[in-house]
C-alpha cells in the first residue's frame, strides 16, 4: 500500500469480550476523530460475545436461527457472519488517502495479512476466486473450509470494520447462519486444524503481518 507510514498507528488489544454496539460506537467515534486529525489511526484486536452480524448484502434466508444469538445490522460489506469467544477480530481504522487510496488494494492487503499470519503458525491460508475470505484445503475431508473473514467499510477514505480469524471458537455457533452466503463449504479454526497456537501467538503473527503488508509502524 505504499511507503512505510510516517505517523505511528495505535495498536489496542482488549482483554475481555467487547459488546458489539460498544465496539461499533467506538469505531464511529474514532473514524470521525481520524478524519478531524484529533486521534491517530488505530488497529484494534478484540473478541466479541456470541453474536451474528448482517452486512449490506445479507439475505434474510441465510439467518437460520434468528433467536440463537443477538443479530446486529452493520454497514460493512458482506453477508452474515458470526463473532464470538475464541475468534480474533481486528478492526482496522486507517486514513486510506495516506495508504495508497485504493480500496481494492486495501482489501487484498487485509487478505494478505491473514495469509501471512497463518503461515507463521504453520497453516496454508488461500484466496479463492469468487469467494471472500481466506480458505484452508482439507484434502483429508475432500473440502475447503473458511478460517478468515473480511468485511470493511470506508467513510471519506477512512476504513473501519476489518477481519476475523478463527482460533478456537465453538464451531457449532456458525450453524445458525449461512456464513457469508456460502453453503457448499465449511468453517474451521486453528484448534480444529490441530494447531496449538493461542490468541497471543496469533496476535504476534498478525501484528508482524500488518507491519509488513500495510507498511505501518505501531505505537
Amino acid at each position: 500500500m505504499g511507503e512505510m507510514s510516517q505517523v505511528p498507528v495505535e495498536l489496542r488489544i482488549s482483554a475481555s469480550p467487547v459488546p458489539y454496539p460498544e465496539a461499533e460506537a467506538a469505531m464511529e467515534a474514532r473514524v470521525a476523530a481520524i478524519r478531524a486529525g484529533t486521534a491517530p489511526e488505530l488497529v484494534w484486536f478484540l473478541e466479541h460475545p456470541p453474536l451474528y452480524t448482517a452486512g449490506t448484502s445479507a439475505q434474510p434466508g441465510d439467518l437460520l436461527a434468528p433467536d440463537r444469538f443477538p443479530v446486529f445490522s452493520t454497514g460493512r460489506g458482506g453477508q452474515y457472519t458470526y463473532h464470538g469467544p475464541g475468534q480474533r477480530v481486528a478492526y482496522v481504522m486507517l486514513d486510506l488517502k495516506q495508504h495508497g487510496a485504493d480500496i481494492r488494494c486495501y482489501v487484498r492487503d487485509l487478505e494478505e495479512c491473514i495469509i501471512q499470519a497463518l503461515k507463521t503458525l504453520g497453516v496454508d491460508g488461500e484466496r479463492r476466486a469468487g469467494r471472500i475470505g481466506i480458505w484452508v484445503a482439507r484434502e483429508e475431508l475432500g473440502r475447503e473450509d473458511k478460517i478468515g473473514a473480511i468485511g470493511v467499510r470506508v467513510r471519506h477514505w477512512v476504513s473501519y470494520h476489518g477481519i476475523s480469524i478463527n482460533v478456537s471458537p465453538d464451531l457449532t455457533h456458525f450453524t445458525g447462519i449461512v456464513p457469508c452466503g456460502v453453503t457448499q463449504h465449511g468453517v474451521t479454526s486453528l484448534k480444529d486444524l490441530g494447531v496449538a497456537a493461542d490468541m497471543a501467538a496469533l496476535d504476534r503473527a498478525l501484528k508482524a503481518a500488518f507491519e509488513q503488508v500495510l507498511k505501518i509502524t505501531f505505537i
